[in-house]
């Protein structure tokens, strides 16, 4: 735990009691505050209660002597209209923070040289974040991973030199830490998401903006460039005299990072060196893992750790569960799990990182289905439809080799049998839904561990090393 200690002797309330919320309670009384804490749901407050903290209804308590609001990430701020809460901390003249926030003062409090990568980006936060995690313990740091990917950052231990936090940011977190200030920021990609929560794409982009401009004096502003909302972005941290690093994976660049064949390149003032291989490394498939990989290596640069650290780190990732995890292979075919493509956008990057592929998709439909793949249609030999949208996926599909299995294990047994019996030295039994799961299973994790499960009991199959 870090104890907020930035709040001592001061009266804060917490509202949203989920894992960050009651981790940011327990931090802030471990720092010497007062805690009041409030949920608008009445088992999180109960739950509050039980672990010690006085529980109030916020709306019936005066503001006179809170010092801020720390707000759960999930609790509007601004759009589609603030919360209430929000709304009475403004009319009192009380800040509005997130645990994000408190760890920043914190460290700028105790150590504020300690070394901190910020990441965020529309897509590939959490591989990116992985990624760097594992580089970072691969160099020999003391490595603390947490944010948006699991693991409240008030949960892990405190700043230190040797120490590096690795924290994935959503844009609701970013909105509530003003003075975010990462020794390494990383911003991958902007395109259209969470419009309902940022009023519009502008808005949505000069959020992810904040985390790359607050990269405190000599830290490194790494920027993925192979959108137009990205380049405008480093344009702009150029000119306040940031000290950008720009990622493409897409083109050359004449300064930056790029990926070219295979290899990951570093180009500056015409000259041009090769940073790292991604050939043959599994768990790093695809366009969009090329980009993660170089953003990682960038912020892996920035550390000073060094190009075969760098190297033996890419090739030894394992990767995330339930994406592009490859959970087993007999003979010539893998079998691999990407439980968390639940749209058409997320399995077209499955899509795109095989040539053979015997795919296992459906679920609960997303609106427009699988309209947006036909592209990817030649890659698959055979489909095999499950849950809901079994019949609709059966029409997009139209000619494309397909049946509907109905249920998962159906689905596993089939595919295996005839990738097996096709010959293919490369084939795929690929699960990436383009679905939701809630027709069959609680979430995509309960899907991919069931997948990951029926695949190690299929007869010969061996783990993927």
């Amino acid at each position: 735990m870090i104890p907020v200690t930035s709040f001592a002797g001061k009266t804060v309330a917490v509202f949203g009691l989920g894992g960050s919320g009651l981790a940011s309670c327990h931090a802030l009384k471990a720092g010497g505050a007062e805690v009041i804490a409030a949920d608008d749901n009445a088992e999180n407050v109960a739950k509050a209660a039980q672990a010690g903290f006085i529980t109030a209804d916020l709306r019936n308590v005066s503001w006179a002597n809170f010092a801020a609001l720390v707000l759960a990430p999930g609790v509007p701020l601004t759009h589609p209209v603030p919360h209430w809460s929000v709304l009475k901390a403004r009319e009192a003249g009380v800040e509005v923070i997130g645990d994000i926030e408190l760890f920043c003062r914190e460290r700028r409090r105790h150590a504020p040289n300690a070394p901190f990568v910020a990441i965020t980006g529309t897509n590939g936060k959490s591989t990116t974040t992985a990624l760097i995690a594992h580089l970072t313990k691969v160099a020999g740091y003391d490595t603390q991973m947490g944010g948006n990917i699991g693991t409240a950052i008030l949960s892990l231990e405190p700043p230190r030199m040797g120490r590096v936090h690795v924290i994935e940011m959503s844009s609701y977190q970013i909105d509530l830490t003003p003075s975010l200030d990462p020794s390494v920021g990383i911003l991958l990609n902007v395109s259209e998401d969470h419009i309902d929560r940022h009023g519009t794409i502008e808005h949505y982009a000069a959020v992810k903006e904040r985390l790359v401009a607050g990269v405190q004096a000599g830290g490194t502003s790494i920027v993925g460039v192979d959108d137009g909302y990205c380049r405008d972005i480093a344009d702009r941290l150029d000119r306040t005299g940031k000290n950008v690093v720009r990622i493409s994976v897409r083109n050359p660049l004449a300064s930056g990072i790029y990926f070219e064949h295979g290899n990951i390149v570093r180009s500056s003032g015409g000259a041009r060196s090769e940073v790292a291989k991604l050939g043959g490394i599994g768990s790093l498939r695809g366009l969009h893992n090329a980009q993660n990989a170089a953003c990682a290596a960038a912020a892996a640069l920035a550390m000073g750790i060094s190009l075969d650290v760098l190297q033996n780190g890419l090739r030894s990732f394992p990767g995330l569960a339930h994406r592009m995890e490859q959970v087993g292979r007999r003979g010539n075919v893998l079998f691999v799990n990407d439980s968390k493509g639940t749209n058409a956008d997320a399995t077209a990057h499955a899509l795109s990182s095989f040539a053979d592929i015997f795919w296992i998709a459906g679920g609960k439909p997303k609106a427009g289905g699988i309209t947006s793949l036909t592209g990817y249609f030649p890659r698959i030999r055979k489909a095999y439809l499950i849950g809901e949208a079994a019949q609709e996926f059966s029409g997009t599909l139209g000619s494309v080799a397909h049946e509907i299995s109905g249920t998962l294990d159906v689905a596993v047994e089939h595919a295996a049998r005839d990738a097996e019996a096709s010959g293919l030295t490369d084939a795929v039994v690929l699960l990436s839904p383009a679905c939701a799961s809630f027709d069959q299973y609680r979430n995509f994790e309960i899907r991919g561990a069931k997948f990951r499960e029926l695949v190690q009991a299929l007869p010969g199959v061996k783990p993927v090393v």
